[in-house]
């Protein structure tokens, strides 16, 4: 059994998702960011570095994994799936996988934080996340021009880089980053957000109200 340690924010999803997708067992345990119970004894003893998600696989004796990326293979190789046929395939995930982790998450995220959390509004800020937002977005744009999927021969095989990737992606609006013109990125969008365990996965847990996305972006950025 997997016990997940999440909250509704893009690198949750990319879990809640995948375990779906996975059809993996698990038991759910919300995390309150907006009262900083990531931030408690019990819970720095899973992560120590204060943030979601977390995993503790029961079957492994109580096996911790944080970092949502190092999650996400470790399922994937637990489950024998979404993770290439090959080491050729498996490193093209973790390259795209890597993409993710080192910039699509850290400018959006930064994005948010003074697009919507930070007390002030510092436009050169704004304009620095939001472009090079935009910038990456392009990336994915011109892979996705001959393809379905980020990874695989042809026109590509569904993998945790596309569902890591589009746990962000998706939510470019609150980021205020703008996709027009990006047309084989939106219908990769699309095509991810029909699939049923993408559609369940970002219930998981339940989203919070628009106030308290923006108490618990606030709270993060004063720790």
């Amino acid at each position: 059994m997997i016990h997940l340690y999440t909250a509704a924010t893009p690198n949750g999803w990319k879990i809640s998702v995948l375990l779906e997708e996975l059809g993996l067992p698990y038991e759910l345990h919300t995390v309150n960011l907006g009262s900083n119970e990531q931030k408690s004894a019990e819970f720095l003893a899973m992560n120590p570095n204060g943030r979601i998600p977390v995993i503790v696989d029961s079957d492994e004796d109580d096996f911790v994994v944080f970092e949502s990326g190092a999650i996400m293979v470790y399922l994937a190789e637990k489950a024998g799936r979404l993770n290439g046929h090959n080491a050729r395939e498996q490193s093209q995930v973790l390259q795209w996988l890597m993409f993710q982790m080192g910039g699509i998450g850290p400018m959006m995220g930064q994005a948010n934080v003074f697009y919507r959390y930070f007390p002030e509004k510092i436009q050169p800020a704004i304009d620095r996340y939001q472009n090079e937002g935009r910038r990456l977005f392009t990336v994915l744009d011109t892979h996705l021009s001959d393809r379905d999927f980020l990874v695989g021969q042809g026109r590509g095989e569904y993998s945790i880089a596309d569902i890591a990737n589009w746990c962000w992606v998706h939510t470019h609006e609150w980021s205020g980053i703008n996709t027009e013109g990006l047309d084989n990125l939106k219908a990769w969008i699309e095509r991810i957000r029909a699939r049923p365990a993408v559609q369940k996965g970002i219930t998981i847990p339940p989203r919070a109200s628009a106030a308290d996305v923006v108490k618990g972006g606030q709270s993060l950025i004063q720790k």
